[in-house]
């Protein structure tokens, strides 16, 4: 019985409540700000979105739960098996895709059953951390001597592991989404110890090829849509330039936005009051309402909570030295980080809108299941780290 007790403070202690607390702090802000809107200022309110909400935070936290209790070795065997199952599910969806969201947002992104829709993107991006986190790790053991001609191998295997989920991801024509994952890779991929003698290179290219797109967007428009690009993009596009050139067509959204964020001022007009009308405002211009509301200090706030996360997130990697874990909470802050910065960037003005929502704020249960499976993974870490210490093989999975 004693025995018992022990193991059970045992494992108390080893959870990371740093980044419980910081969950904790942004379901709170989540779900007075989805209230805020879809109650207190809408014309038609319910409660059933905030009741929903909380219904997949209670999902996810549950999925988070059982995702720390996998070690490193369960995770090393599962990612080839999440990583199937995820190109199973983002094949599955260009067939059973739901024909209403796509006629209205021209994505093939959304199973619906019922009233209850998914989004399986947004959960495969764990599958691509968990894989390329292996991949990486594996080469690494593999080739403890590095050269140029090893580190080409390695961007190789990462680009191959890479390149079926985002093709099947283009095929949706969701290019926000694409843009996450690239954020994934280029984050793991800077980590993984890659001479700059290829990253240089590399990078370089990508930037021409990023110029002349550019060029083509702004000189040659029939190029990019012969090419598959859709005219709505463009229009994105435009609106983020001159956001008030067409405050009442294709900028109505930013210009909105960037109304409502601007008329909060310093602390914001309080809990549920609103002058300024902003569509989709629940979902991914939700950061417009916590401006109005809050002003510029709840902005901030927020912004610190993320900070926060990350920060402690970071820190678990330093405190454990796990290779592995490494590369996947890379790719975990990479994920995160991208989502944050291009939300709040694309409410303001500052990068053109994506339909990327806010990490654990926006409403929509397929993000935050996959944020919370995510958060879920980072805590494994720490909640195993007494187990790898004693382990007879600590090289194994880049333990060291």
């Amino acid at each position: 019985m004693r025995n018992q007790q022990l193991k059970s403070k045992s494992d108390v202690s080893k959870i990371d409540y740093g980044i419980i607390l910081s969950i904790i702090l942004l379901a709170l802000i989540s779900f007075l700000t989805i209230y805020s809107t879809t109650y207190l200022m809408s014309g038609t309110p319910s409660l059933r979105p905030t009741l929903m909400h909380m219904l997949w935070y209670i999902i996810g936290s549950v999925a988070a739960g059982v995702m720390m209790f996998f070690d490193s070795e369960q995770l090393w065997k599962l990612a080839p098996i999440a990583y199937g199952i995820g190109v199973v599910l983002l094949i599955l969806i260009l067939i059973f895709y739901d024909r209403t969201s796509y006629i209205m947002q021209g994505a093939k992104s959304w199973f619906v059953i019922g009233s209850v829709s998914f989004q399986p993107s947004e959960v495969v991006k764990i599958s691509l951390i968990m894989m390329l986190g292996r991949v990486i790790t594996q080469h690494n053991m593999d080739t403890p001597e590095r050269t140029v001609k090893t580190d080409g191998k390695l961007i190789l295997r990462i680009g191959l592991w890479s390149l079926p989920l985002l093709v099947l991801i283009m095929a949706q024509n969701d290019l926000g989404t694409v843009l996450v994952y690239l954020a994934i890779i280029i984050g793991m991929t800077l980590l993984s110890g890659i001479s700059w003698k290829i990253l240089m290179p590399l990078f370089s290219f990508i930037g021409v090829i990023g110029a002349f797109l550019i060029y083509l967007v702004i000189y040659n428009r029939n190029i990019l849509l012969n090419l598959g690009f859709m005219p709505y993009q463009f229009a994105r596009i435009d609106s983020w330039l001159n956001p008030f050139g067409d405050s009442r067509g294709d900028a109505f959204q930013l210009a909105q936005s960037m109304k409502a964020i601007g008329s909060g001022q310093l602390f914001g007009k309080g809990l549920g009051v609103s002058e300024v009308y902003v569509p989709v405002r629940e979902s991914d211009m939700i950061f417009s309402t916590i401006g109005e509301n809050f002003g510029f200090i709840g902005g901030c706030f927020l912004i610190f909570i993320y900070f926060l996360l990350i920060y402690q997130m970071i820190r678990i990697c330093f405190d454990t030295k796990n290779e592995f874990y490494a590369y996947m909470t890379a790719g975990v802050i990479m994920m995160i980080l991208f989502h944050v910065l291009e939300n709040v960037g694309m409410t303001i003005g500052l990068l053109p809108i994506t339909g990327i929502p806010l990490p654990f704020i926006s409403q929509g249960g397929s993000a935050l299941l996959g944020n919370m499976l995510a958060i879920g993974l980072v805590m494994s870490m720490r909640f195993h780290y007494n187990s790898y210490m004693l382990s007879e093989d600590e090289e194994h999975y880049g333990i060291k």
